[in-house]
């Protein structure tokens, strides 16, 4: 030990913050059990992707989504909750409240990410078994968020036209733990100069598993196979015996 570079608290540190992840991981196991019946989804980007104005437009188009099921897996409603997770103020809360749909907003203070713990807590202000499918939107940021289970089923990873194609390869961890990534605001990708070619590339070096859309929620751009995606989940993770 040299007593100089600070290892030591280096590594005091990082067991302080193994112990943390310990348990938030117990938190999400119970959140696993809380939500069974539901398909729950956690929404990650960095600040100004679009996540609220994307689950704003799936809250509208509930009807839309149900319809892609023609057996009819899920009774074909589909019924959700947003918990919505900021730093500070409920603006993104109450724009998704004008969709009428029931939200719950998480003011982390200085917390850049949501815990599992939190997470539970909020869920259980909704009338869950009313329930089918869940929307966290968490903190917008690329590093935390990517490390803490939720308890979620599926991680949606949003990036904008406007970020730049290397944002896969600055932030692999997040990238890495995605099901699905969506690529949004495309309505503007001429304007900005997106290089859609080196983005995909970069996405499947670093995310070969995750699933690529690439979509506008203002336009409607690329809605239906993502409303596709979503029905299939839906299908899956409520009505497993039809599957």
């Amino acid at each position: 030990m040299c007593g100089h570079c600070g290892c030591k608290n280096t590594r005091q540190t990082l067991s302080l913050h193994q112990n943390v992840l310990d348990k938030n991981d117990h938190y999400a196991e119970h959140n696993r059990v809380l939500f069974q019946h539901l398909l729950v989804l956690n929404v990650l980007s960095s600040p100004g992707t679009g996540k609220t104005t994307l689950i704003q437009r799936i809250l509208r188009d509930c009807d839309l989504i149900a319809g892609a099921d023609p057996l009819n897996r899920y009774q074909g409603v589909v019924r959700p909750g947003v918990i919505v997770g900021d730093l500070a103020t409920n603006r993104d809360a109450e724009r998704l409240r004008q969709t009428e749909q029931p939200v719950i907003q998480i003011n982390t203070g200085n917390l850049c990410h949501l815990e599992a713990e939190s997470v539970g807590k909020a869920a259980q202000q909704l009338t869950l078994d009313s329930l089918n499918l869940l929307i966290i939107e968490n903190v917008g940021n690329l590093v935390c968020p990517a490390v803490y289970d939720l308890g979620e089923d599926l991680r949606i990873v949003l990036m904008s036209v406007t970020e730049g194609e290397d944002k896969p390869l600055k932030y692999p961890t997040m990238f890495k733990s995605a099901h699905a990534v969506v690529i949004t605001k495309t309505d503007i990708a001429d304007v900005v100069g997106f290089n859609r070619k080196e983005t995909l590339e970069y996405l499947r070096l670093i995310a070969p598993q995750a699933l690529i859309f690439e979509l506008s929620a203002t336009t409607g751009e690329g809605l239906t196979n993502f409303y596709a995606y979503l029905n299939q989940a839906l299908s899956q993770r409520i009505a497993p015996a039809f599957v």
